[in-house]
């Protein structure tokens, strides 16, 4: 997913706005990023303001002229906005009709009635990464949450054992694969093919869920070993509902947009014909934005209408579905603007020029940054926009295989250790009724096998690929 804005601003910054030396960038940087990260953590300033104040800081230290940081900060902003800024809208509008619908109920309660006993914490793997997949990760974990506790409780799981591989399966796919908005953002900064990189993600993707959720879930059991809180058990979305959709029209709809975009992905391997008629059918269908509007639009009638909506009604769940993004629009914007400054002041060329003599393979280097970036801001999406823009040179000269592993590399270092300056770390900690020192031992150190896991497989795909 390359938009032809952010190959012209990557062109047009191939020219330094600023001949501050590679100390002077080192420093401006550093300084950035420490304005963002008090700005977000001690001020509790909201990240667009704090990403937005962050960049004005690091071009004037560098010698930028300002004129010019802001020029960059704003191409960049809207670059990221027009390149990612609809799907995103696009995938919370799927979303919003999976959950009013009760689709996402239906795939849980399928699943559910045929998993019991050991079973069980695959079938919370399952169903998190099948309803992750067109959901935010606090959207899925509020729409979640409600079935971990209500599974734990009748079945008498430990509830670790349980909501672990939800909480797993969730993070996995808002970390690595698109449709999410840090894979996306990193996607088009790279300029890497968003059908290899989704495919590739979920090469990766499995293998990790499977070592950080069921498997690690039975140590997490005996080291935080709670019942699930009974003031916490919420309403399900679709108890007030006649109808529901059917699980195989809601599972098709979900998978529509995946389907479209991996079989893009293989036919311009297989063929790799552009003037070919097949490759160029699918190069439309599978594009993003087409693959995504196909799922909503079809999402209107397998999920909408299954569930009695009205036209009103579907409007309205439409329209309810984008007033929550406006923030995620805004972080994703000013990550892009921010990015954007680092490249136009030269840092990425600066890191480029001095990765030539370490040691220190680029997918390692992009995972250490993201990693670097996610400890001090406690966000994964900015964590991601950050650290591609900052490697992005490194994409330059690679294959497409190696840049859509440059993507899953980054992801996996957006995940690392999640603690108390992350959002998602509070989420679970409340929901899941836990002590501070019973989250870090299971939520973050979850968080952490994720990361780490990830990166293994992404190495172990470089050595093979």
């Amino acid at each position: 997913m390359t938009s032809l804005s952010v190959e012209t601003l990557a062109a047009a910054a191939v020219e330094p706005i600023t001949s501050a030396g590679d100390a002077q960038l080192g420093v401006a940087v550093l300084a950035g990023i420490a304005v963002i990260v008090l700005l977000i953590t001690r001020l509790k300033l909201h990240a667009f303001l704090a990403l937005t104040l962050g960049s004005l800081t690091l071009g004037v230290l560098a010698g930028a002229p300002l004129a010019k940081t802001i020029t960059s900060f704003t191409a960049g902003l809207g670059a990221t906005v027009a390149g990612v800024g609809v799907l995103i809208a696009l995938g919370a509008i799927l979303g919003k009709l999976l959950a009013d619908s009760g689709g996402a109920d239906e795939i849980v309660d399928t699943i559910l009635a045929r998993a019991k006993g050991r079973a069980m914490p695959w079938a919370m793997v399952l169903i998190a990464s099948v309803i992750g997949l067109p959901l935010f990760f606090e959207v899925g974990i509020v729409l979640l949450i409600p079935v971990v506790l209500l599974v734990a409780k009748r079945g008498n799981y430990s509830l670790m054992r349980i909501g672990i591989p939800a909480l797993a399966g969730l993070s996995v796919m808002h970390g690595l694969i698109p449709p999410h908005p840090g894979p996306l953002v990193a996607i088009d900064a790279l300029h890497a093919n968003l059908g290899v990189t989704l495919a590739l993600g979920v090469v990766v993707a499995i293998p990790t869920v499977v070592i950080a959720g069921p498997l690690f879930s039975r140590y997490a059991a005996r080291w935080v070993d709670i019942p699930a809180p009974e003031h916490m058990v919420p309403q399900r979305p679709s108890q007030d509902l006649e109808h529901r959709p059917r699980f195989g029209a809601t599972v098709f709809t979900v998978l529509l947009p995946v389907a479209l975009m991996l079989i893009k992905a293989l036919v311009d391997i297989v063929v790799d014909d552009p003037a070919d008629s097949v490759q160029r059918v699918t190069d439309i269908a599978g594009s993003p934005l087409i693959a995504l509007l196909a799922a909503v639009l079809v999402g209107m009638f397998t999920l909408g209408r299954a569930a009695g909506f009205t036209r009103d009604r579907i409007s309205v769940t439409v329209e309810k579905s984008l007033a929550p993004i406006a923030g995620i629009l805004l972080i994703v914007g000013a990550g892009g603007g921010f990015k954007q400054t680092l490249i136009d002041v030269g840092v990425g060329q600066m890191i480029m020029d001095l990765s030539k003599n370490w040691a220190v393979p680029a997918l390692l280097l992009a995972w250490i940054i993201a990693v670097i970036i996610r400890l001090a801001t406690g966000s994964a999406t900015v964590a991601t926009i950050s650290a591609a823009g900052l490697v992005a040179p490194l994409a330059a000269g690679m294959s497409t295989t190696e840049t859509a592993l440059l993507v899953l590399a980054i992801g996996s270092g957006s995940l690392f250790f999640s603690h108390v300056n992350d959002a998602g770390f509070w989420l679970v900690k409340e929901y899941f009724g836990m002590t501070v020192g019973q989250t870090l031992k299971t939520w973050s150190v979850m968080e952490t096998i994720i990361s780490v896991v990830g990166l293994g497989f992404v190495l172990l795909l470089s050595l093979v690929l």
